[in-house]
């Protein structure tokens, strides 16, 4: 099976566990699930397991500046 491009930048945009979000964010991982609880910050569940995408929390973040001027 071929891996297209766009899947490899999938793959690349994709943060898995509140851990690689936390790091991402520059939060700690307690702070992502609070958040998480809270429907503070973008992401999807699949079964148990927390994900986000760097493109779309990039967004988010802007969205906010933009609330925050």
């Amino acid at each position: 099976m071929q891996i297209a491009a766009n899947d490899n930048n999938l793959a690349d945009d994709v943060l898995e566990g509140a851990g690689e979000i936390a790091d991402f964010m520059k939060l700690k991982a307690r702070q992502v699930y609070t958040a998480v609880a809270a429907g503070h910050i973008p992401h999807y569940r699949i079964g148990s397991n927390l994900f986000a995408r760097k493109s779309t929390l990039l967004s988010w973040i802007a969205s906010q500046e933009g609330v925050a001027a």
